[in-house]
Protein backbone atom coordinates (compact mmCIF):
# COMPACT_ATOMS: atom_id res chain seq x y z
CA UNK A 1 0.00 0.00 0.00
CA UNK A 2 3.28 2.23 1.03
CA UNK A 3 5.34 3.05 -2.17
CA UNK A 4 8.79 2.15 -1.37
CA UNK A 5 8.06 1.03 2.17
CA UNK A 6 10.87 -0.92 3.86
CA UNK A 7 8.34 -4.15 5.52
CA UNK A 8 9.72 -4.19 8.92
CA UNK A 9 12.12 -7.08 10.38
CA UNK A 10 10.97 -10.33 11.03
CA UNK A 11 11.64 -13.05 12.93
CA UNK A 12 11.48 -15.81 11.20
CA UNK A 13 10.02 -17.86 14.24
CA UNK A 14 5.91 -17.79 14.91
CA UNK A 15 5.10 -15.83 18.14
CA UNK A 16 2.91 -16.94 21.36
CA UNK A 17 -0.50 -16.06 22.00
CA UNK A 18 -0.09 -12.31 22.98
CA UNK A 19 -2.19 -10.37 25.52
CA UNK A 20 -3.81 -6.88 25.04
CA UNK A 21 -1.79 -4.09 25.24
CA UNK A 22 -2.10 -1.61 28.18
CA UNK A 23 -4.21 1.84 27.45
CA UNK A 24 -2.85 4.13 29.61
CA UNK A 25 -3.67 7.87 30.33
CA UNK A 26 -4.00 8.66 26.59
CA UNK A 27 -6.24 6.07 25.36
CA UNK A 28 -8.22 6.74 28.78
CA UNK A 29 -8.70 10.77 27.85
CA UNK A 30 -9.46 9.88 24.31
CA UNK A 31 -12.49 7.83 25.65
CA UNK A 32 -13.82 10.69 27.84
CA UNK A 33 -13.53 12.86 25.11
CA UNK A 34 -15.50 10.54 22.77
CA UNK A 35 -17.99 10.32 25.29
CA UNK A 36 -18.41 14.28 25.52
CA UNK A 37 -19.39 14.01 21.70
CA UNK A 38 -21.32 11.23 21.87
CA UNK A 39 -23.63 13.21 24.36
CA UNK A 40 -23.63 15.98 22.50
CA UNK A 41 -24.40 14.77 19.13
CA UNK A 42 -27.09 13.35 20.95
CA UNK A 43 -28.94 15.94 22.72
CA UNK A 44 -30.93 17.06 18.86
CA UNK A 45 -30.22 13.78 17.19
CA UNK A 46 -31.90 11.93 20.19
CA UNK A 47 -34.26 14.54 20.66
CA UNK A 48 -38.27 14.55 20.55
CA UNK A 49 -41.20 16.00 21.41
CA UNK A 50 -41.53 15.78 25.71
CA UNK A 51 -43.79 13.15 27.06
CA UNK A 52 -43.23 11.12 23.35
CA UNK A 53 -41.73 7.41 23.96
CA UNK A 54 -39.50 5.29 21.40
CA UNK A 55 -42.28 5.28 19.08
CA UNK A 56 -41.67 8.55 18.05
CA UNK A 57 -38.57 7.55 16.37
CA UNK A 58 -40.32 4.15 14.81
CA UNK A 59 -43.66 6.25 13.20
CA UNK A 60 -41.06 9.06 11.95
CA UNK A 61 -39.11 6.15 10.48
CA UNK A 62 -42.01 5.06 8.56
CA UNK A 63 -43.01 8.46 7.79
CA UNK A 64 -39.51 9.16 5.90
CA UNK A 65 -39.82 5.66 4.01
CA UNK A 66 -43.23 6.79 2.74
CA UNK A 67 -42.10 9.83 1.42
CA UNK A 68 -39.65 7.85 -0.66
CA UNK A 69 -37.29 10.40 -0.65
CA UNK A 70 -33.98 7.94 -0.54
CA UNK A 71 -30.39 8.01 -1.31
CA UNK A 72 -28.36 4.95 -1.63
CA UNK A 73 -24.46 5.23 -1.26
CA UNK A 74 -21.92 2.43 -2.07
CA UNK A 75 -18.53 3.24 -0.71
CA UNK A 76 -15.34 1.19 -1.24
CA UNK A 77 -12.13 1.72 -0.34
CA UNK A 78 -9.18 -0.31 -1.94
CA UNK A 79 -5.49 0.02 -1.61
CA UNK A 80 -4.78 -2.46 -5.14
CA UNK A 81 -6.41 0.95 -6.81
CA UNK A 82 -3.36 2.64 -6.87
CA UNK A 83 -1.86 -0.60 -8.79
CA UNK A 84 0.96 -1.37 -6.43
CA UNK A 85 1.17 -5.52 -5.69
CA UNK A 86 1.42 -5.42 -1.93
CA UNK A 87 -2.12 -5.26 0.20
CA UNK A 88 -1.49 -4.23 3.79
CA UNK A 89 -2.90 -2.67 6.92
CA UNK A 90 -6.46 -1.66 6.05
CA UNK A 91 -6.50 -2.82 3.03
CA UNK A 92 -10.07 -2.57 2.23
CA UNK A 93 -13.45 -1.47 2.83
CA UNK A 94 -17.16 -1.30 1.37
CA UNK A 95 -20.07 -0.22 2.71
CA UNK A 96 -23.51 -0.08 1.31
CA UNK A 97 -25.83 3.10 2.90
CA UNK A 98 -29.41 3.58 2.73
CA UNK A 99 -31.07 6.58 4.03
CA UNK A 100 -34.26 8.07 3.97
CA UNK A 101 -35.27 12.07 4.22
CA UNK A 102 -38.43 13.20 6.23
CA UNK A 103 -39.65 16.63 4.53
CA UNK A 104 -39.12 19.48 6.06
CA UNK A 105 -42.31 21.16 4.47
CA UNK A 106 -42.08 24.19 2.20
CA UNK A 107 -38.82 25.22 0.40
CA UNK A 108 -37.09 27.73 3.13
CA UNK A 109 -38.56 26.25 6.06
CA UNK A 110 -36.64 26.59 8.71
CA UNK A 111 -37.74 23.19 10.66
CA UNK A 112 -34.71 20.45 10.64
CA UNK A 113 -34.26 18.21 8.22
CA UNK A 114 -34.81 14.43 9.77
CA UNK A 115 -32.74 11.70 8.13
CA UNK A 116 -33.20 8.08 8.99
CA UNK A 117 -30.74 5.17 7.77
CA UNK A 118 -29.35 1.93 7.86
CA UNK A 119 -26.22 0.56 6.57
CA UNK A 120 -23.93 -2.75 6.18
CA UNK A 121 -20.48 -2.72 5.77
CA UNK A 122 -16.99 -4.82 6.00
CA UNK A 123 -13.62 -3.99 6.65
CA UNK A 124 -10.14 -5.77 5.62
CA UNK A 125 -6.82 -5.25 7.42
CA UNK A 126 -3.79 -7.37 6.71
CA UNK A 127 0.15 -7.13 7.35
CA UNK A 128 2.08 -4.88 5.45
CA UNK A 129 2.23 -7.68 2.93
CA UNK A 130 0.05 -10.47 2.36
CA UNK A 131 2.59 -12.56 0.77
CA UNK A 132 4.38 -13.29 4.09
CA UNK A 133 3.46 -16.81 5.56
CA UNK A 134 2.82 -16.14 9.44
CA UNK A 135 5.73 -17.36 10.09
CA UNK A 136 7.13 -14.52 8.57
CA UNK A 137 5.40 -11.39 9.92
CA UNK A 138 7.12 -9.34 12.03
CA UNK A 139 6.12 -8.91 15.66
CA UNK A 140 4.98 -5.20 15.18
CA UNK A 141 3.40 -5.38 11.81
CA UNK A 142 -0.53 -5.22 11.55
CA UNK A 143 -2.93 -8.24 12.67
CA UNK A 144 -5.03 -9.70 10.40
CA UNK A 145 -8.21 -8.75 10.98
CA UNK A 146 -12.03 -8.32 9.75
CA UNK A 147 -14.72 -6.34 10.86
CA UNK A 148 -18.28 -7.08 9.18
CA UNK A 149 -21.14 -4.94 10.30
CA UNK A 150 -24.58 -3.47 10.03
CA UNK A 151 -26.35 -0.60 11.81
CA UNK A 152 -28.70 2.49 12.02
CA UNK A 153 -28.65 5.93 12.41
CA UNK A 154 -30.82 9.23 13.15
CA UNK A 155 -29.68 12.45 11.69
CA UNK A 156 -30.91 16.22 12.63
CA UNK A 157 -29.97 18.62 9.81
CA UNK A 158 -30.81 22.38 9.20
CA UNK A 159 -30.48 24.67 5.90
CA UNK A 160 -27.06 25.83 7.06
CA UNK A 161 -25.67 22.41 6.40
CA UNK A 162 -24.89 21.82 9.97
CA UNK A 163 -26.03 18.18 11.36
CA UNK A 164 -26.05 15.93 14.18
CA UNK A 165 -25.52 12.49 13.45
CA UNK A 166 -25.95 9.35 15.92
CA UNK A 167 -25.83 5.78 15.60
CA UNK A 168 -25.21 1.95 16.53
CA UNK A 169 -23.34 -0.35 14.85
CA UNK A 170 -23.89 -4.48 15.67
CA UNK A 171 -21.69 -6.58 14.58
CA UNK A 172 -18.47 -9.18 14.81
CA UNK A 173 -14.38 -9.11 14.91
CA UNK A 174 -12.56 -12.11 13.18
CA UNK A 175 -12.91 -15.00 11.56
CA UNK A 176 -16.68 -14.59 11.84
CA UNK A 177 -15.98 -11.46 9.92
CA UNK A 178 -15.26 -13.34 6.47
CA UNK A 179 -12.79 -11.32 5.73
CA UNK A 180 -10.29 -14.40 4.64
CA UNK A 181 -13.07 -15.43 2.47
CA UNK A 182 -13.55 -12.32 1.03
CA UNK A 183 -10.30 -11.48 -0.36
CA UNK A 184 -9.29 -14.33 -1.38
CA UNK A 185 -12.23 -14.65 -3.89
CA UNK A 186 -11.47 -10.82 -4.91
CA UNK A 187 -7.89 -11.86 -5.26
CA UNK A 188 -8.88 -14.88 -7.73
CA UNK A 189 -11.08 -13.42 -9.79
CA UNK A 190 -8.48 -10.22 -10.46
CA UNK A 191 -5.89 -13.29 -10.81
CA UNK A 192 -4.05 -11.62 -7.66
CA UNK A 193 -1.19 -13.50 -5.31
CA UNK A 194 -3.85 -14.98 -2.59
CA UNK A 195 -3.51 -13.97 1.05
CA UNK A 196 -1.24 -15.92 3.19
CA UNK A 197 -1.75 -14.88 6.99
CA UNK A 198 -5.54 -15.15 7.75
CA UNK A 199 -4.71 -18.50 9.81
CA UNK A 200 -3.39 -15.77 12.71
CA UNK A 201 -6.42 -13.22 12.80
CA UNK A 202 -7.32 -11.79 15.82
CA UNK A 203 -10.24 -13.72 17.59
CA UNK A 204 -13.75 -13.96 17.20
CA UNK A 205 -15.74 -11.20 19.23
CA UNK A 206 -19.05 -9.30 18.27
CA UNK A 207 -18.79 -5.80 18.50
CA UNK A 208 -21.09 -3.14 19.36
CA UNK A 209 -20.01 0.43 18.16
CA UNK A 210 -21.57 3.85 18.84
CA UNK A 211 -21.00 6.79 16.52
CA UNK A 212 -21.37 10.60 16.21
CA UNK A 213 -20.75 12.79 14.06
CA UNK A 214 -21.41 16.86 14.66
CA UNK A 215 -20.55 19.65 11.59
CA UNK A 216 -21.18 23.20 12.21
CA UNK A 217 -22.63 25.27 9.74
CA UNK A 218 -20.57 25.69 6.55
CA UNK A 219 -18.25 28.59 6.20
CA UNK A 220 -19.01 30.26 2.36
CA UNK A 221 -16.44 32.08 0.32
CA UNK A 222 -18.26 33.03 -2.05
CA UNK A 223 -20.63 31.09 -4.78
CA UNK A 224 -17.90 28.72 -5.53
CA UNK A 225 -15.46 27.90 -2.37
CA UNK A 226 -17.12 26.39 1.36
CA UNK A 227 -15.34 24.99 4.72
CA UNK A 228 -17.04 23.06 7.22
CA UNK A 229 -15.26 22.03 10.84
CA UNK A 230 -16.56 18.86 12.22
CA UNK A 231 -16.40 16.60 14.98
CA UNK A 232 -16.25 12.46 15.16
CA UNK A 233 -16.31 9.51 17.51
CA UNK A 234 -16.87 6.21 18.26
CA UNK A 235 -17.26 4.04 21.40
CA UNK A 236 -17.28 0.10 21.58
CA UNK A 237 -15.44 -2.82 22.16
CA UNK A 238 -14.12 -2.35 18.55
CA UNK A 239 -12.89 1.02 18.06
CA UNK A 240 -12.67 4.21 20.34
CA UNK A 241 -11.58 7.48 19.33
CA UNK A 242 -12.34 11.07 18.85
CA UNK A 243 -11.66 13.24 15.96
CA UNK A 244 -11.30 16.61 14.27
CA UNK A 245 -11.71 16.73 10.97
CA UNK A 246 -11.85 20.09 7.87
CA UNK A 247 -13.49 19.39 5.06
CA UNK A 248 -12.84 22.30 2.13
CA UNK A 249 -14.85 22.36 -1.57
CA UNK A 250 -14.85 24.27 -4.63
CA UNK A 251 -16.41 24.25 -7.56
CA UNK A 252 -19.99 24.24 -8.68
CA UNK A 253 -21.59 24.31 -5.17
CA UNK A 254 -24.90 26.04 -5.86
CA UNK A 255 -26.23 24.47 -9.24
CA UNK A 256 -29.51 22.84 -8.99
CA UNK A 257 -30.67 19.37 -8.97
CA UNK A 258 -31.39 18.96 -12.86
CA UNK A 259 -28.01 20.58 -13.41
CA UNK A 260 -24.32 18.83 -13.90
CA UNK A 261 -21.91 20.14 -11.43
CA UNK A 262 -18.29 19.12 -10.52
CA UNK A 263 -16.75 19.48 -6.91
CA UNK A 264 -13.40 18.85 -5.52
CA UNK A 265 -12.55 18.55 -1.86
CA UNK A 266 -9.91 18.44 0.61
CA UNK A 267 -10.49 16.67 3.96
CA UNK A 268 -8.16 16.95 7.00
CA UNK A 269 -8.63 14.71 10.21
CA UNK A 270 -6.67 14.63 13.23
CA UNK A 271 -7.67 11.35 15.33
CA UNK A 272 -7.16 10.88 19.05
CA UNK A 273 -7.16 6.69 19.66
CA UNK A 274 -8.80 5.05 22.90
CA UNK A 275 -8.90 1.42 21.66
CA UNK A 276 -8.47 -0.04 18.06
CA UNK A 277 -9.36 -3.99 18.25
CA UNK A 278 -7.87 -3.88 14.39
CA UNK A 279 -4.65 -3.87 16.40
CA UNK A 280 -5.14 -4.77 20.10
CA UNK A 281 -7.76 -7.65 19.40
CA UNK A 282 -11.28 -7.67 20.81
CA UNK A 283 -11.93 -6.01 24.22
CA UNK A 284 -12.89 -8.92 25.99
CA UNK A 285 -11.05 -11.44 23.88
CA UNK A 286 -7.04 -12.32 25.91
CA UNK A 287 -5.62 -15.22 23.32
CA UNK A 288 -5.19 -13.58 19.91
CA UNK A 289 -2.07 -14.53 18.44
CA UNK A 290 -0.66 -11.26 17.73
CA UNK A 291 -2.11 -7.63 19.20
CA UNK A 292 0.70 -4.42 18.95
CA UNK A 293 -0.12 -0.69 20.38
CA UNK A 294 -1.84 1.54 18.28
CA UNK A 295 -0.62 5.34 18.10
CA UNK A 296 -2.47 7.55 20.35
CA UNK A 297 -2.50 10.30 17.59
CA UNK A 298 -3.19 9.59 13.75
CA UNK A 299 -3.88 12.18 11.13
CA UNK A 300 -5.43 11.62 7.91
CA UNK A 301 -5.91 13.93 4.38
CA UNK A 302 -8.05 12.92 1.50
CA UNK A 303 -7.91 14.85 -1.78
CA UNK A 304 -11.04 14.21 -4.25
CA UNK A 305 -13.26 15.01 -6.95
CA UNK A 306 -17.10 14.69 -7.45
CA UNK A 307 -19.41 14.69 -10.25
CA UNK A 308 -23.18 15.06 -9.80
CA UNK A 309 -25.84 14.79 -12.29
CA UNK A 310 -29.36 14.87 -11.57
CA UNK A 311 -29.71 12.37 -8.74
CA UNK A 312 -26.85 10.25 -9.62
CA UNK A 313 -23.44 11.56 -7.90
CA UNK A 314 -19.80 9.66 -8.41
CA UNK A 315 -16.80 10.62 -6.45
CA UNK A 316 -13.49 9.38 -6.08
CA UNK A 317 -10.32 10.53 -3.64
CA UNK A 318 -7.09 9.63 -2.36
CA UNK A 319 -6.73 9.20 1.28
CA UNK A 320 -3.36 9.32 2.68
CA UNK A 321 -3.65 8.10 6.73
CA UNK A 322 -0.29 8.51 9.18
CA UNK A 323 1.12 5.30 11.04
CA UNK A 324 -1.36 3.85 13.60
CA UNK A 325 1.47 1.68 14.87
CA UNK A 326 3.38 2.93 17.82
CA UNK A 327 6.32 0.63 17.32
CA UNK A 328 6.62 1.50 13.51
CA UNK A 329 7.85 5.15 12.13
CA UNK A 330 5.53 7.08 10.03
CA UNK A 331 7.55 6.14 7.12
CA UNK A 332 7.00 2.26 7.60
CA UNK A 333 3.43 2.38 8.77
CA UNK A 334 1.67 5.29 6.45
CA UNK A 335 -0.92 4.03 4.11
CA UNK A 336 -2.78 5.09 0.70
CA UNK A 337 -5.90 4.06 -0.43
CA UNK A 338 -8.81 5.32 -3.14
CA UNK A 339 -12.01 5.79 -1.97
CA UNK A 340 -14.93 5.55 -4.84
CA UNK A 341 -18.59 6.74 -3.90
CA UNK A 342 -21.62 6.46 -5.90
CA UNK A 343 -24.13 7.61 -5.23
CA UNK A 344 -28.25 7.82 -6.41
CA UNK A 345 -31.23 9.75 -4.65
CA UNK A 346 -33.01 13.28 -4.44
Amino acid sequence: MRPQRTTPAATGCARPTASRPAGGFAAGLATLVALAVLALGCMPACAATPGDDWSVYWNEFQRARSQEQVTTTLRIDNDSLLLNDRDGFYTSGAQLTRAFRLDAGAAGSTQPLLTYGWRIGQELYTASDIKLAPQDVAPHDHPYAGWLYAGVMREVGMADGSHARIGVDLGCLGSCALGRETQVALHRILQQKLPQGWSQQVRNEPGVLLHADLAAARWQFGRNVDAQPSLQARLGNIHTDVAGSLLLRAGQLDTGAAASAWTGSLRMQARAVGYDASLQGGYFSSDNPRVVTPKRLVGEAEIGVSWRYRHYRVSAAVVRRSNEIAALSNAGGAQNFVRLELAAGP
